[in-house]
């Protein structure tokens, strides 16, 4: 791509607060910088929103609340479907958009938008089917009348590494169900909110349903909202610091809420597993994203009857993987998003090494300007390294050995979260046993990625609370009621 095409697609996005339908400055028109990952270079400035904002945003919010929820579920989906045909009009600038702002190559962008637009078309479907239900009361002398309601107005807060899609996997759920909304994108990647934002305007959705606050003062501006006792509902997407600060704040005014924290996947190679089907589903579940995702691989348990020929072939793999710009041709590996991720992994990955774990391939910077990390696999990782408990998000692959199945278990449930798992295995019973004794909320069978629209997604521990997508998607924007009847 052009210099004068990433320039485009970047002034084509309205920089302003979205409050109430319309586009507006913050306050004292204050802004922040956006910057490039792989450069370093500062891509534009974006509306810093301060508490007032905040709450301005929710009366919008507040104020359309009753009127969103009277329109009919039908035209909620129909509004849902027209932001997804928005989408996939839009997917090669919105592609490039997200790789300038946040750096995965654009090949990985491209699958975001489609899989980003994917909620909107599934949650358009799943608006039709809100349920309730009647029944006779045990006695016989009522009936029992169960309807399903909005939950009301909901304050969503997503991360950087899928800008468009965790939007869209909030956005579409709260649209349906009937809810209005106040979203704060994170502070690194604010530019594919943007962007949605005027996509679902041009759909058709009303003024103050949606509204999009830019900030690099999350705290300020979102726990004013959280306290006020008017939103809800809080649906959030990032860290499990930062998700039991929100818990806490939230338990003042008791708000629905729906945590997707972090995650620490283990990977389980039995020596009975298509070794090359392993590899491929350990590429897919380490690098996806560059390794920036909840759900990426970050234990790699292996049997020991096959541990030497799975890191020869994963490190084979990690050292072909051309790194550079994501807007360049053939790319694979793109920058971490700042320097302060860079210096997280290089600390994790030296704490290793100086454990007794050894670097087959990596374990380095990449010199020149951006946020690049070599693609890193490590053998003999002990149980004390941090890496062994703290989310890596990053492209390295700590393997460790095990020899029986009680043990691999034991190891994969030794921490605090639950998200995901993978198992490769070509036994049955063994699929069965240890996908049941995974603590996790989700587990990869002899496959690499686990996401997908119409599938529940979330974790258990303290990986996060409620789920997202899938039949039950909607359920976490949906109140019940109970209505008795004496007959």
């Amino acid at each position: 791509m052009s210099a004068v095409t990433e320039s485009g697609v970047v002034e084509a996005v309205n920089k302003e607060l979205f409050i109430g339908g319309k586009w507006t400055q913050a306050t004292a028109g204050a802004t922040f910088p956006v910057h490039d990952p792989a450069t370093g270079g500062v891509l534009c400035e974006v509306a810093d929103a301060s508490a007032d904002d905040g709450r301005a945003a929710l009366d919008a919010a507040c104020a359309v609340q009753a009127e969103w929820a009277a329109h009919a579920p039908r035209e909620r989906g129909e509004i849902l479907r027209r932001a997804y045909d928005g989408l996939m009009a839009r997917q090669e600038e919105l592609a490039l958009l997200m790789t300038l702002e946040m750096g995965k190559p654009l090949a990985e962008s491209r699958g975001e938008i489609a899989y980003a637009a994917e909620f909107f078309r599934w949650f358009a479907e799943e608006a039709v089917r809100i349920d309730g239900g009647y029944a006779v009361s045990p006695n016989g002398a009522g009936r029992f009348l169960v309807t399903k309601q909005p939950v009301g107005p909901s304050l969503l807060i997503t991360p950087w590494n899928f800008p468009m899609a965790m939007g869209t996997r909030k956005i579409g759920p709260a649209v349906a169900a009937g809810c209005t909304m106040v979203i704060k994108p994170a502070a690194q990647t604010p530019l594919s909110m943007l962007a949605l934002a005027q996509i679902l305007a041009d759909a058709g959705l009303p003024d103050g349903v949606l509204n999009v606050v830019t900030t690099r003062s999350a705290g300020a501006v979102m726990e004013p909202m959280i306290r006020d006792g008017r939103a809800r509902k809080l649906s959030f997407t990032g860290s499990t610091g930062v998700g039991r600060r929100l818990l806490e704040q939230c338990a003042d005014k008791v708000l629905n809420t729906s945590m997707e924290l972090g995650g620490n996947a283990p990977f389980l190679v039995f020596d009975d597993a298509d070794l090359d089907a392993a590899v491929d589903g350990a590429m897919q579940a380490k690098m996806r994203n560059i390794g920036e995702a909840c759900t990426a691989a970050n234990r790699f348990y292996v049997q020991r009857g096959v541990a030497d020929e799975f890191a020869r072939r994963l490190t084979e793999r990690m050292e072909a993987q051309p790194i550079g710009r994501g807007t360049e041709d053939g790319v694979v590996v793109g920058p971490l998003i700042d320097p302060d991720a860079v210096t997280k992994v290089s600390g994790l990955v030296e704490d290793a090494a100086r454990r007794g774990a050894e670097v087959l391939t990596g374990g380095a910077t990449v010199d020149g300007p951006g946020n690049f990390y070599q693609p890193t696999v490590l053998t003999g990782v002990p149980r004390d390294a941090r890496m062994a408990s703290e989310e890596i998000f990053g492209p390295v692959a700590p393997i460790s050995v095990f020899d029986t199945e009680d043990e691999a278990l034991a190891a994969a449930n030794d921490t605090e979260y639950g998200l995901v798992g993978y198992v490769y295995t070509s036994d049955v019973k063994r699929a069965l046993r240890v996908s049941e004794g995974l603590e996790t909320g989700m587990v990869g069978l002899n496959q690499g990625i686990v996401s997908n629209p119409a599938a529940p997604f979330g974790g258990v521990k303290q990986s996060g609370l409620g789920r997202e997508g899938g039949t039950v998607g909607i359920e976490e924007f949906l109140e019940t009621k109970y209505v008795a009847v004496s007959l």
